[in-house]
This record gives structure tokens, C-alpha cells and sequence, in this order.
């Protein structure tokens, strides 16, 4: 299972984000590309605690749902909601330059696996180191495999 804990990993996202093309096409979602960035900024945030979001209502066990999204290999499911505070045209952070945008992006990654406290996640709750670093890599993934890199 990959993580942003693993160094090569890390590198891979970074190197990822480098091929984003800021005129590609998502393949699923109604996010653009530099929506997609201010996304992702936007959950590392909540993720660090330095962004609150609400806590989403879930219809089974959120030990289920984090087990599945986490440990299983499965592909995350495409267009499932986010929460409003993060969502692109609600609450989330509007994009305004794109070579900003991603070098914040570039920098939450490299600094995520250093980082020692988080916040709780909306739906999955409280976490621990590994798998906040397991949901960070697979949240990059799931948004860049969006984009084509």
C-alpha cells in the first residue's frame, strides 16, 4: 500500500503534479484542473487541523468506510460528495494562480509526512499517522488519476 510516508512516493506525487497540464480535461467530477489543486490544498488543510469541516453523516460504521478507503484495493468510487466548507463554488478556496496554487500543493505534500498532529477527518474520524499518510497519497492519486497523470 503506497503512503506519503515512503520518500519515493512523495517524489512520485511531486513529479505527478509537475505533469499536470492546467488545460486537461477531468474525466469524471465537474472539478477543473486548477479546482482539482485548490482541492486538494483545501483537505490537506483540514487534514493538518488547520481547517474545519463539518462531519459528514454516514449511513454504516465509519470504521467500514475507513477501512475500505484505506486498506482495500479498490479505486476510490468517482463524484462522491465533499464536504461544502472544501466543495469548488461553495465553500472551498477559489483558484487564482496556477503556478501558486501548485507549488502550496507541491509543499503540503512534501510537509505532510513530517507532520506530527492532525485534525479529524469528516467522515472516517479520528486517525492516526498511518493512515492519515495512506489517505494522503490516495486522495493525490484518486485527483491526479482525474486529470490523466
Amino acid at each position: 500500500m503506497s503512503t506519503l510516508a515512503q520518500t519515493e512516493v512523495v517524489a512520485q506525487c511531486c513529479e505527478r503534479l509537475e505533469r499536470l497540464d492546467p488545460n486537461a480535461q477531468g474525466r469524471w467530477g465537474r472539478m477543473n484542473v486548477h479546482q482539482m489543486i485548490c482541492h486538494l490544498n483545501d483537505s490537506f488543510k483540514v487534514a493538518a487541523g488547520g481547517r474545519t469541516v463539518s462531519r459528514a453523516p454516514v449511513p454504516i460504521p465509519r470504521s467500514w468506510i475507513k477501512w475500505m478507503a484505506l486498506r482495500s484495493p479498490l479505486p476510490w468510487a468517482h463524484n462522491l460528495p465533499t464536504r461544502p466548507e472544501i466543495a469548488q463554488g461553495r465553500g472551498g478556496t477559489p483558484p487564482l494562480d496556477w503556478a501558486r496554487d501548485r507549488e502550496e500543493l507541491h509543499g503540503l505534500i512534501i510537509s505532510f509526512p513530517k507532520r506530527k498532529d492532525f485534525g479529524v477527518h469528516p467522515v472516517f474520524g479520528p486517525m492516526g499517522y498511518g493512515d492519515w499518510q495512506i489517505w494522503g497519497y490516495r486522495h493525490v492519486d484518486h485527483h491526479f488519476r482525474q486529470f490523466g497523470v
